[in-house]
């Protein structure tokens, strides 16, 4: 075959209209006849176009309310023959079979179906069959056939055909597109059925076959280091979702940004039912939490925590923002905000800060179900999320909490989930009073964040540490008393911890010792 493919015939059968006509005008000039199907026939008919019927092709109407219409031999056979190959052509002028050089296709909206809630009769009826048909036909035959999947790359056919016809490098090029499109609609339809079965939940979790066809959103400036390439990928869908926000203002969102903004978004969603609250993330982990009775006052609150690390770090607020609150927020350099709504107040004070992003977005429901992935060397890791929220909370000291307390363990126990292990929290009054995040030993982020929180009082000039008084959790079982101990010199008087150490006597024994009320949880939750 030559380098260039002139289009003598095409055919056109698409779902998505977007620049058909255009498409349909630049084929005709160059004296394409077009052969179509349906409802993209009756579209370029309108626009004043000759078409031929696929009908007049097949030798056979359309049937079974359009299920069948291109799969036949002169449709197929035209796309799949090899020219040149004197067996092919002379099998093609028997059937009376001729070429087609261009399919202009694409499917049926499946995943918008699904999106929207559909039911099982009209997801099915979305699935296409004729359509992934003609692609892979002329995909697959790429030397001789171009494909086009994409209203998105009509535009630069017509420079094709004016210098005689589509190159090989961009045949090979679109081919290798439609093949991605293919392979991602089966996916989307595979996965509808293994979550769904036809409405009925998915008994396992973990299909022999992990399907996963997201889409790219973004190219990044780099990854976590500069000398590391990055990009955005959403999941199928139409959901509302970090992957697809975009800021109502400020710059692109980095690869770092977009990491914290995800672990702020999950912690903050534990907090969607308190007055307001708001979640300072620095490096994935929390510099601070605080729930109050205005977005401003818990910020004041949540900053106090750490104000140092806060510095450059990432706010998500549960409610939406008001002036008081960008007030506040602005006042510390931050990187990006994250809320559910900001009012035009909030809206002109973070204009002041044009680099600044502004996400606005819903909460998730933190006991949403789903899947994470972690890449290893030759695979994947995949788990379930951490959604489960209840405890047992069953109190083994000799002391029960106080109802202060119990507000505080439970505070404290929530913000725990989303510290990276082994984590300490300290909790006083609806705040978190010192974090230890990601030590090697638990009984070193006790003391890591006793002696943060030690520092942010003598800064503030407050007469005491804020974790005297303080409830504790952690977000594993203490293997040794000596954490305990450490949370106990810190001025907590709570614990809150799984429990589960073939030394919990000991450690039981520890918190009588020094007058701890602690209850365990009977559940872990490591984030590593």
């Amino acid at each position: 075959m030559p380098d260039r493919l002139p289009v003598r015939r095409a055919l056109l059968s698409v779902s998505d209209k977007s620049g058909l006509e255009e498409l349909g005008r630049a084929l005709a000039r160059h004296g394409a006849e077009l052969v179509s199907t349906g409802g993209t026939a009756r579209a370029l008919r309108a626009a004043g176009l000759a078409v031929r019927d696929i009908a007049e092709l097949t030798g056979l109407p359309e049937m079974m309310d359009g299920r069948v219409k291109t799969l036949h031999p002169a449709v197929h056979g035209g796309l799949l023959m090899v020219r040149g190959d004197p067996a092919h052509e002379a099998a093609a002028r028997a059937a009376g079979i001729g070429p087609i050089d261009l399919v202009v296709v694409n499917l049926y909206p499946f995943e918008a179906t699904v999106a929207a809630g559909a039911p099982s009769a009209e997801v099915i009826e979305n699935i296409d069959i004729g359509g992934p048909a003609l692609i892979r036909s002329a995909a697959k035959n790429h030397d001789c056939v171009a494909v086009l999947t994409d209203p998105a790359d009509y535009a630069g056919l017509e420079a094709e055909l004016a210098a005689g016809g589509i190159t090989a490098e961009i045949r090979r090029r679109l081919a290798a597109k439609a093949f991605a499109l293919t392979a991602a609609y089966d996916t989307a339809i595979a996965s509808w059925f293994a979550r769904a079965r036809g409405g009925d939940a998915a008994d396992d979790p973990f299909p022999e076959r992990l399907l996963l066809a997201p889409r790219r959103v973004a190219r990044l400036r780099y990854g976590e280091n500069p000398h590391q390439e990055a990009a955005l990928y959403a999941e199928p869908g139409e959901r509302e979702s970090l992957a697809t926000a975009r800021p109502v203002q400020g710059k692109p969102l980095s690869y770092n940004n977009l990491a914290d903004a995800e672990a702020a978004l999950a912690l903050i969603a534990e907090f969607a039912d308190a007055p307001a609250a708001i979640a300072i993330v620095k490096h994935a982990n929390p510099c601070g939490v605080a729930v109050a009775e205005t977005l401003a006052a818990a910020h004041a609150r949540a900053l106090a925590t750490d104000p140092v690390s806060a510095f450059g770090g990432i706010v998500a607020a549960s409610r939406p923002l008001d002036a008081a609150a960008a007030e506040a927020i602005t006042a510390v350099f931050t990187e990006v905000v994250i809320a559910p709504g900001a009012d035009a107040g909030a809206r002109a004070v973070f204009a002041r800060r044009p680099n600044l992003r502004l996400l606005l977005l819903s909460l998730p429901d933190p006991a949403r179900p789903g899947l994470v992935l972690r890449s290893i060397s030759g695979g994947f890791l995949v788990q379930s999320r951490d959604a489960l929220l209840s405890a047992e909370e069953r109190v083994v000291s000799a002391r029960p909490p106080t109802p202060s307390e119990w507000a505080d363990l439970r505070f404290a126990w929530k913000v725990a989930r989303h510290v990276k292990s082994n984590a300490i929290v300290y909790a006083r009054n609806g705040a978190t009073a010192g974090i230890g995040a990601g030590q090697m030993s638990r009984v070193d982020s006790a003391r890591i964040a006793a002696w943060k929180a030690t520092d942010a009082a003598r800064a503030a000039g407050w007469p005491e540490p804020p974790t005297v008084g303080s409830a504790v959790a952690s977000d594993a079982f203490f293997p040794f008393a000596d954490g305990l101990e450490a949370a106990a010199a810190a001025g907590a008087t709570a614990v809150i911890q799984p429990g589960g150490s073939v030394r919990d006597a000991e450690v039981i024994a520890a918190a009588d010792r020094l007058g701890l009320a602690m209850v365990f949880t009977g559940t872990r939750h490591f984030a590593h």
